[in-house]
């Protein structure tokens, strides 16, 4: 459960910066607070247990982006446009800043509904001074935690509810975070497999064709990749395969 707690910390933290800079730019302008730090001696256990915390708590900032990535629609999003690519057979067209950049933008989009329920919730009354720092994680977590159960499998959960040895939860929230984003993880990926398999049967069909008349009319030394790659590309545009692609993808969301 202690697991759970920092996970819990380090997750609500780095969607609160997101907020912040997101929702927050004017503020920037304003003079910020100096913020130093310094390590001396001491001969009081209870400041090196505080100093401790604060040194636990910026390593699992560090890893804010990682979990960011993993607790968000982005690790789906960014396989389907990479299967997109190798399925075109482009090489590095579009280039890879170009994919990660629109997976970012899109991630964005998606989670911004509930980048907006975190704010209102928690980051809100607790800068009002409503709520107290617990609470306010507490609440900042739910829709979090909402968004990732409704692209969790059952059977994902249960392999790793079931690994962890923990009892049969009763409710969503009796679920630890650690047990729940490797779930959510796992279905991410399947279902991204899935979209990404159903993305290269036509262009299989494709390589298919063309291998065949080459090999009928003798030309054995032709790769086949060369005469397929143009009926590729004219397909994908004709079909407006990029709005195709994105619309798919947001509306698996």
């Amino acid at each position: 459960m202690r697991t759970s707690k920092l996970l819990r910390v380090a997750l609500v933290a780095g969607v609160l910066v997101v907020v912040l800079v997101l929702n927050l730019r004017p503020a920037l302008a304003q003079p910020l607070p100096n913020l130093e730090l310094r390590l001396s001696m001491t001969e009081e256990p209870g400041q090196v247990v505080g100093t401790l915390k604060l040194l636990l708590l910026l390593t699992f900032l560090a890893l804010v982006p990682a979990i960011l990535l993993l607790t968000t629609s982005f690790t789906r999003i960014i396989i389907v446009l990479s299967f997109v690519r190798s399925a075109l057979a482009t090489q590095q067209v579009p280039p890879n800043q170009v994919l990660i950049g629109l997976a970012l933008f899109l991630t964005f989009f998606t989670m911004a509904p509930v980048y907006n329920q975190i704010k209102s919730q928690a980051l809100d009354p607790y800068l009002a001074g409503q709520i107290s720092q617990k609470e306010a994680l507490d609440r900042g977590s739910r829709p979090l935690r909402e968004f990732m159960y409704r692209q969790t499998r059952e059977k994902d959960l249960a392999l790793f509810i079931r690994m962890a040895g923990i009892p049969e939860p009763r409710t969503r929230e009796d679920v630890p975070l650690y047990v729940l984003i490797p779930a959510f993880v796992l279905s991410e990926l399947k279902t991204a497999f899935q979209m990404g398999f159903l993305i290269y049967i036509p262009f299989l069909i494709i390589d298919l064709v063309v291998a065949s008349t080459l090999m009928a009319m003798g030309m054995f030394m032709v790769p086949p990749i060369m005469i397929s790659l143009p009926f590729k590309l004219m397909l994908f545009v004709l079909v407006d395969g990029w709005y195709l692609v994105v619309k798919s993808l947001l509306e698996s969301f």
